[in-house]
């Protein structure tokens, strides 16, 4: 087997770890903001296949949260989107062509790295249990709990529980299995059941639809647009992307993949990220990053090698090709609480990071930083953290 690039059942079960992450964000744009779909799932495959010949060890890609969650709450434009790639595109590439990155990154106590991954966890657990119960916010928008089937409730139980947790045993009976890898066995069965209980109004004809990226597809961004995305967009998201997808992401990387993963460092993270925006910019697609929380889930359902990467890459670009903007109504059979599924065991593998923590101190840390979380944002908690971290060190405070 080639170290850098395998092809077999496990790497594509791996390569299913981000659609949890990646599908009712995305989804959730394309309804709600207006960007489209052939764009968004393009630059994702084209990102993962660069990704993968570059890193050469399994990477994940996913939406830019803190920008996706406004841009859904708030209903923004899709110019406002796309000036907010463009703006962290100039960001990330200075971060990380001038060696700043590597500054914050050896200076950070290992503590906030854990909190930013244990807190990150727990995140995705929640979102992932939010989808099996029909209460995320796109759920909610739609007013469903499972939008495109026909069937909500199974007696006095949402049908979304019921498939989440018949799906969430099965992946657990399969976790280890080679033969029938989880992940695999998850999307496939979502599918299925997705076929059987389409919804007649949302069922859509599967048609092909030849489809090829075109420059800037929405035009140029006003100044308007930019100054908004800045102060909106942007700022709260660089404190969650330096601490999740750059710091905690080459943290994690370099415990699962110490040999292969060499290429993998704040700087290269960040000129990736960099490079990637721009190029969503340019194509119409979404803010998009790597993060923590998508390694681990890879990870933990068998992706070992760059072949992931390539296997769902070159996926999302042919199924953009030749379904077109089709390529929702195919994604629209999976059903939100198998996606849920793959979130959960994407949290709970990130939650796992904190067990070489033993000291007192370092895990009141990650207990703060959870809290702080779950109380306000990733970015907030990523910031205190480092303070609180810096005052127990300079200081005769034990906890």
């Amino acid at each position: 087997m080639n170290k850098h690039f395998a092809f077999n059942r496990m790497e594509l079960s791996g390569s299913l770890g981000d659609l949890g992450t990646i599908l009712p964000l995305a989804l959730a744009m394309i309804v709600m903001n207006g960007v489209n779909p052939s764009a968004v799932f393009f630059c994702f495959g084209l990102y993962y296949v660069l990704a993968g010949l570059y890193f050469k060890v399994t990477m994940p890609v996913e939406p830019m949260k803190v920008i996706a969650a406004y841009a859904i709450a708030a209903n923004i434009s899709v110019s406002e989107i796309q000036s907010s790639s463009l703006l962290l595109a100039v960001v990330l590439l200075l971060l990380g062509g001038t060696g700043l990155i590597r500054f914050i990154g050896s200076n950070m106590p290992i503590a906030v790295i854990r909190g930013v991954q244990f807190s990150t966890g727990i995140l995705l657990i929640e979102k992932g249990i939010q989808l099996m119960t029909g209460t995320s916010a796109f759920q909610q928008i739609l007013g469903a709990g499972e939008p495109y089937l026909i069937l909500q409730n199974l007696g006095i139980l949402p049908i979304g529980i019921i498939i989440g947790v018949v799906l969430f045993m099965v992946a657990l009976l399969l976790l280890d299995n080679r033969k029938m890898p989880a992940a695999i066995v998850v999307v496939a069965a979502g599918f299925a059941i997705g076929l059987a209980l389409q919804a007649p109004e949302t069922a859509g004809s599967i048609e092909m639809e030849f489809w090829l990226p075109s420059i800037l597809p929405y035009g140029l961004p006003s100044l308007d647009d930019f100054g908004f995305a800045l102060l909106v967009l942007v700022l709260p998201q660089i404190p969650m992307t330096i601490g999740n997808a750059v710091i905690a992401s080459a943290d994690l990387c370099a415990t699962y993949f110490p040999e292969t993963g060499k290429k993998v460092s704040g700087k290269s993270l960040c000129l990736s990220m960099g490079l990637a925006n721009l190029l969503s910019f340019v194509f119409g697609g979404i803010p998009m990053c790597h993060g923590a929380g998508g390694l681990a889930s890879r990870y933990r359902f068998g992706a070992r090698t760059a072949g992931s990467n390539m296997i769902i890459g070159i996926l999302f670009i042919a199924l953009t090709f030749v379904f077109g903007t089709n390529i929702l109504t195919l994604l629209n059979y999976i059903p939100m609480s198998a996606l849920g599924v793959l979130l959960i065991f994407a949290g709970s593998q990130l939650c796992l990071s904190l067990t070489d923590r033993r000291s007192r101190e370092d895990i009141f840390i990650v207990a703060i930083m959870l809290a702080l979380t779950l109380a306000f944002n990733l970015a907030a908690s990523f910031l205190i953290g480092i303070v609180l971290a810096l005052v127990l060190k300079k200081t005769s405070i034990r906890i």
